[in-house]
């Protein structure tokens, strides 16, 4: 009850002054704005798949908030992190079309002004109502966005049970490339 105060809220851009990766998330989770901290949920994998595909150096956990190391270790690797609509919700399931479409719009602009190498999107099924791409696939799309070259990446929420942590691993390796990031190698098992 208390998460459900959150509803509607959002939470600042994750940006330094060079971003290589931006990554698109639909929109943060109640508890994601709780902790202000993007993929604060407890479930969510997306700081095991950035550890497993080399962007970072050491697994990071937000789910109490991003500790200052962390956030300093991400800016400084070119990551950052927006979404494709700002208001919190329990489930990206809860987004009307609209709101994602005209999410689409503002990431555009956004995007202009934040100037990254390359855009990752996270999820195809967002992606493809919020831009009106029905067949759109997961990898580069061939239209750039705000004229970054435009990833689709599987989405890392815990609900995703199509994407395994190491094909999230495997994508963001990927893109993290595409994007200039030296990657380190992935950690053992």
């Amino acid at each position: 009850m208390e998460l459900d105060s959150y509803r509607g809220t959002s939470l600042p851009d994750l940006l330094g002054e060079d971003v290589r990766l931006l990554f698109v998330g639909i929109n943060p989770g109640l508890r994601t704005v709780a902790v202000q901290a993007h993929f604060g949920g407890g479930s969510n994998r997306f700081y095991p798949a950035l550890y497993r595909a080399g962007i970072t150096d050491r697994l990071i956990s937000a789910s109490n908030g991003l500790a200052p190391d962390d956030l300093a270790h991400l800016i400084a690797r070119g990551v950052g992190i927006t979404n494709l609509v700002a208001g919190a919700s329990a489930r990206a399931d809860e987004l009307t079309v609209a709101e994602l479409r005209s999410g689409a719009v503002t990431l555009a602009r956004r995007v202009v002004s934040i100037a990254p190498h390359t855009v990752a999107m996270l999820g195809v099924t967002a992606y493809r109502t919020a831009f009106d791409r029905p067949a759109a696939r997961v990898g580069l799309q061939p239209e750039p966005l705000g004229g970054a070259p435009l990833w689709v990446v599987p989405n890392p929420s815990g609900l995703n049970a199509h994407a395994p942590l190491p094909v999230l691993a495997l994508a963001y390796r990927e893109v993290a490339i595409a994007a200039g990031i030296d990657v380190f190698a992935p950690p053992e098992r």
